[in-house]
């Protein structure tokens, strides 16, 4: 596997997706120790000529005005030990390793001023396959330093690392893999501390995961117009023209190629299908749209120096910022959330469609025998039930906040809750999709003489490789649960 070069630039969500499945090994880019050990002399020097530099020598927070005379090397540990106090399960490997990546590539930018052994121990750590333990609650969006401070105290060999499948003390950790802890100089704590690494980098994941899940939500209903006899005439080129939306057009386009060759276009259809078939293009369109600016958002954020202080290496000077804080992260992915939850409710409405009291010739309950059977009809309390969690998940939280430190820090963007949410927004959505999947495949088998598109048939055999067809009542349950596994992402 080829490395992936780390060069303070032109970093991706998909070199984090690499780094955090695939276990790609990062090198350094030849710029970029010369670019740290430059930042580093500046940062020296500042401080050397009796300038205050925050985090380096005064306090943080509601201690800014206490300055730091001396045993700085012991401050910094100090800072680290005394800010890891987050709660909650550790966040799973991939993330972790995808926190790690996205700090590495802000580092690498070079305006934190981090002393390069330090950098290059991080490197070494990720590269290792060390992953420390970072609980998952304990960020409000302000920079993520209570989470971060478990990667921080890893280096030094405190706290907990997973290594080789195992959790271990982090300096046996250390031990097993060959490395060593490493000791923080001024400043080097709160560089590794203040940046929103972990809502970055798990961010970087969920888009990378609701990017497929748009694939498989397309599929599904596509699939849908086949068994609902749907006319496909809406999503002519024409009328996404005569209205000037990229993502409507897109969409549309894609639903046309996946129904291509479908009878569909030689039978005679419904002047007007219900709106969650009729408007899939634009429900889809703005979904898309909205995972772009995510996603613009998030490669920002990879490839920005967002340190406080900063070292602005043109001008040779520290400054203290606010490149730390992310609201453009969390309204983009609030957003997200909305238009995931949006397109969510069509395939829970397209699911009542197909398994009503029969529409478009289709069988009540898309049962084949009649009578007393419930057919689909029970799995709409699952897709209601799905979908409400879905909407629930959607409510924005990121204006959800109280001042702390004393009102130094009165504002907040929850960006790693509001990644957090979106993340298990979509595990409910790929179940939700699962379902429908298999009410339109049902929906097909009751319509002998119908053929389906290209697309649409490739999606109908893909589902019944894994969920026969229903041909009494049976437990549906598991066929769910087994055709949202297949569809899980890939790495």
């Amino acid at each position: 596997m080829t490395p992936l070069l780390l060069t303070g630039s032109g970093f991706t969500i998909a070199d984090i997706v690499a780094i955090a499945r695939r276990s790609v090994i990062v090198e350094q880019g030849a710029d970029v120790g010369p670019r740290l050990a430059r930042a580093r002399y500046i940062l020296e020097t500042a401080a050397a000529s009796g300038q205050q530099i925050y985090g380096m020598n005064t306090g943080l927070g509601a201690n800014l005005r206490t300055e730091v005379t001396a045993d700085f090397e012991a401050f910094q540990l100090q800072l680290v030990r005394g800010r890891a106090m987050g709660v909650g399960p550790a966040l799973p490997r991939d993330v972790t390793r995808a926190v790690m990546a996205a700090r590495l590539a802000m580092l690498a930018v070079g305006g934190s001023g981090i002393s390069p052994p330090v950098f290059e121990a991080l490197l070494a750590l990720l590269n290792a396959g060390v992953h420390p333990l970072i609980p998952s609650i304990g960020s409000i969006g302000a920079g993520d330093l209570v989470l971060l401070s478990s990667v921080a105290r890893c280096l030094i060999g405190e706290g907990e690392a997973e290594y080789a499948g195992a959790i271990h003390p982090a300096h046996e950790a250390l031990r097993l893999a060959g490395l060593a802890p490493v000791t923080l100089r001024p400043k080097d704590g709160i560089s590794l501390l203040n940046a929103s690494a972990v809502s970055v980098g798990q961010g970087a994941l969920a888009l990378h995961d609701a990017m497929q899940l748009l694939d498989r939500q397309r599929q599904a209903a596509a699939l849908s117009f086949e068994g609902l006899g749907g006319n496909p005439l809406i999503l002519s080129p024409a009328i996404q023209k005569a209205r000037p939306s990229i993502g409507q057009a897109e969409e549309a386009a894609r639903l046309l190629e996946a129904l291509t060759n479908s009878t569909l276009f030689e039978a005679k259809a419904a002047i007007q299908d219900p709106l969650s078939l009729r408007c899939v293009a634009p429900i889809h369109g703005v979904l898309m749209e909205a995972l772009r600016q995510a996603e613009q958002a998030v490669e920002i954020e990879l490839n920005a120096a967002a340190d406080n202080p900063l070292v602005i290496l043109d001008e040779e000077r520290v400054l203290s910022t606010g490149n730390f804080h992310t609201p453009s992260l969390s309204l983009t992915f609030e957003s997200l959330g909305l238009a995931i939850a949006q397109a969510a409710s069509a395939s829970a409405a397209r699911f009542v469609q197909l398994t009503g009291s029969g529409r478009n010739g289709l069988p009540r309950y898309l049962s084949p025998v009649g009578g007393a059977s419930a057919g689909f009809v029970p799995m709409q309390k699952v897709v209601v039930a799905l979908t409400a969690a879905i909407r629930h998940k959607a409510n924005p939280v990121m204006l959800d906040f109280l001042a702390v430190s004393e009102g130094v820090e009165d504002h907040a963007t929850q960006s790693a809750l509001v990644v957090q949410k979106l993340a298990e927004m979509l595990e409910l959505w790929r179940q939700l999709i699962a379902c429908e999947m298999l009410a339109a495949a049902q929906a097909v088998d009751q319509r002998p003489e119908h053929r389906c598109g290209l697309g649409t048939q490739e999606t109908f055999d893909l589902v019944r490789q894994i969920a026969p067809a229903m041909v009494e009542d049976r437990p549906l349950g598991e066929d769910a649960s087994a055709l949202a596994s297949y569809l899980r992402c890939d790495e």
